[in-house]
């Protein structure tokens, strides 16, 4: 398998072994189950099935509560909150209902990447949006935070497209490449991964092995 689903924590810092402070994320990974597996030999492909987040079983619809039923039995919370499909090359050592123990996974040292939703942070200008320098703060200014000319007149007579202008900034998918396994807490089920990852705190982010890795 080729990743998990965790919840992210918030952030922190440790000492690595020189002694130098490193700024971690921590991520949770405790509610993290492996739903079913995809085959072959009988869909075509090979993949695995993660679910995480416990739901109330009465706020699950029936066809989705058998499936879970079918999985784990009665119970009265299933990790429905959030399901996911992974593609792997072959075959798995997990099974259905089990839970997904991040040792097997990852090592220290070894680097990931983390996908994740960015933080929503509404309309917003072109400043804040792109990074634009904006127009002089002396008295008199008349385009202190304007973009500036967006187009031409007649000739095309309207504008491009792409341009860039104010509008929805964040809450968009984002995959933050190459961060290193700081530590595997296998008592509190969680993993320290070096740097930040998308977000806010509560959020769910994809932990997969890293696709760019570095020379």
């Amino acid at each position: 398998m080729t990743g998990l689903i965790a919840k992210k924590l918030g952030m922190t810092q440790i000492f690595d072994d020189r002694g130098n402070v490193v700024p971690v994320t921590v991520l949770d990974f405790s509610e993290c189950y492996v739903l079913d597996l995809r085959e072959e030999e009988n869909d075509g492909y090979n993949a695995v099935r993660l679910c995480y987040g416990n739901v109330k079983a009465k706020r699950l619809n029936r066809p989705i509560l058998g499936v879970f039923k079918k999985i784990f039995g009665d119970k009265d919370f299933y990790p429905a909150r959030f399901v996911l499909e992974l593609r792997t090359k072959g075959s798995v050592d997990f099974k259905p209902g089990e839970k997904v123990d991040a040792e097997k996974l990852f090592q220290i040292g070894e680097k990931v990447d983390v996908i994740g939703k960015t933080k929503g942070r509404g309309f917003t200008g072109v400043m804040k949006r792109w990074n634009f320098s904006g127009g002089p703060s002396s008295h008199g200014s008349m385009f202190k935070r304007r973009p500036g000319s967006i187009g031409q007149t007649t000739d095309p007579g309207r504008v491009w497209k792409g341009k860039k202008m104010a509008g929805h900034y964040g809450n968009e998918r984002v995959t933050i490449h190459n961060l290193e396994v700081m530590k595997i807490d296998k008592d509190r089920e969680v993993i320290l991964l070096k740097g930040s990852v998308p977000g806010p705190a509560g959020s769910f982010v994809v932990i997969r092995k890293a696709k760019r890795r570095k020379l």
